[in-house]
């Protein structure tokens, strides 16, 4: 039996056979079947007393204050991996669980993922940060922080880890792009270019109703009535294991009714009378799916045949080595036009709380953060619009000053 003693009289400190040294603490008390309580204990080794009643020290008061005591033995990619599993996959969509994935396989395992979990300190995330922003953006190692966290956070909460080491670490500082969006006159630039594009409906609900790329693509004829002027956005289509599959909107506010703008109302009805017709030219080769937008054979249609159309109008290519020609619009992303959207509205002096409807944003704070640029133009255009209402007659800006 080793030779066993006491450390300040709380938990226990011996000394193995094999010359190392190791402290015991009771961690809980379980009840057996027979009656019997049966002690949990957290034990911790090292080459010396010191050392391990350094540990017991920190044990027993995280005790005291009711924090956990890591168990579990086992190293971060091992939890990272049941955590992809278990909780990623059962909250997020299919293309969002792979982004996890991602950051995971790719970037922390091979890193830091040998390091035992309750071990991982801020220190080394910090390492692993800095090393990372020597190949990667700024913005790319900020996600690997922010998915870092959210998974110690479920290890913190699942009383695996006494504190989230990665919450302790200051994110990498992202330059702030300037957001792309058209104002009026480029948005009706835009529409008159894409007009008589076999998409053109498409890009059209995209300026004008602010949909995201897999809604455009999601919809079907059953979600849309155009005898009253309206449509529900009800999934996404995305590609999920090489394969275009219907998900859940991005968020429970993405499931939302829209009222259609007349623009928007004559455009899609054309598109459904040429979809009848390409519908009527395939024959047995159509493939009836009730989506709106589909392939010239009704299959549905992939986010790179919709990205192409677009590219190939917002970016055309000169003719024998000659100047592209020039547009009206500046070429921006697609997702853009889903801010030219909300900038088009709120310049207008609609309410931000509309527009996080219309967008299908959870919070209006969202809305009013993300397009913080606008709202001081619009802030004036409503304090114009209060002086027309209560003084019809033009009232002085400034205060004039009596003469000395």
């Amino acid at each position: 039996m080793p030779k066993r003693k006491r450390g300040n009289s709380e938990g226990s400190i011996y000394k193995m056979k094999d010359g190392r040294w190791r402290a015991a603490v009771v961690t809980a008390w379980r009840t057996m079947p027979d009656g019997k309580r049966v002690a949990q204990r957290k034990t911790f080794t090292a080459a010396t007393r010191h050392e391990v009643s350094d540990q017991l020290t920190d044990a027993l008061k995280n005790l005291k204050l009711g924090v956990p005591i890591v168990i579990e033995k086992q190293c971060l990619s091992q939890f990272l991996a049941g955590w992809l599993e278990d909780v990623v996959k059962q909250r997020v969509r299919p293309k969002t669980h792979r982004t996890y994935s991602d950051i995971v396989k790719l970037h922390i395992s091979p890193a830091i993922g040998e390091v035992p979990l309750g071990k991982l300190s801020a220190q080394k995330v910090r390492e692993f940060l800095n090393v990372k922003l020597e190949s990667l953006s700024p913005r790319t190692v900020k996600h690997l922080l922010v998915t870092l966290r959210g998974a110690l956070a479920v290890a913190v909460k699942d009383g695996l880890i006494p504190r989230n080491a990665a919450a302790l670490v200051e994110p990498p500082r992202v330059p702030r792009s300037e957001m792309q969006a058209f104002n009026r006159e480029q948005a009706r630039a835009f529409l008159d270019a894409v007009r008589g594009s076999r998409l053109e409906a498409a890009f059209t609900a995209a300026v004008s109703l602010g949909l995201r790329q897999g809604e455009i693509l999601g919809l079907q004829w059953s979600d849309v009535d155009l005898e009253n002027g309206t449509l529900i956005v009800r999934a996404a289509l995305q590609r999920v294991n090489k394969k275009l599959t219907q998900v859940e909107p991005k968020s429970p506010r993405s499931r939302r009714p829209i009222h259609l703008p007349a623009v928007c109302i004559s455009i899609l009805a054309r598109h459904k009378a040429d979809q009848d017709l390409e519908r009527k030219w395939a024959g047995s080769r159509w493939r009836e799916t009730g989506y709106v937008f589909t392939t010239r054979i009704g299959t549905p249609m992939d986010a790179r045949d919709l990205l192409r159309e677009y590219y190939r109008i917002t970016r055309p290519k000169s003719k024998e080595g000659g100047t592209p020609p020039k547009l009206g619009f500046p070429a921006i992303r697609f997702h853009d036009l889903r801010h030219s959207a909300a900038t088009l509205l709120l310049a207008q002096g609609v309410s931000p709380r509309y527009i996080a409807e219309l967008l299908g944003h959870a919070q209006v704070s969202f809305t009013m953060q993300t397009y913080a640029h606008v709202i001081p133009e619009v802030q004036k255009q409503v304090a114009t619009k209060m002086d027309e209402i209560l003084a019809p007659k033009p009232v002085a800006t400034s205060v004039a000053t009596k003469p000395s």
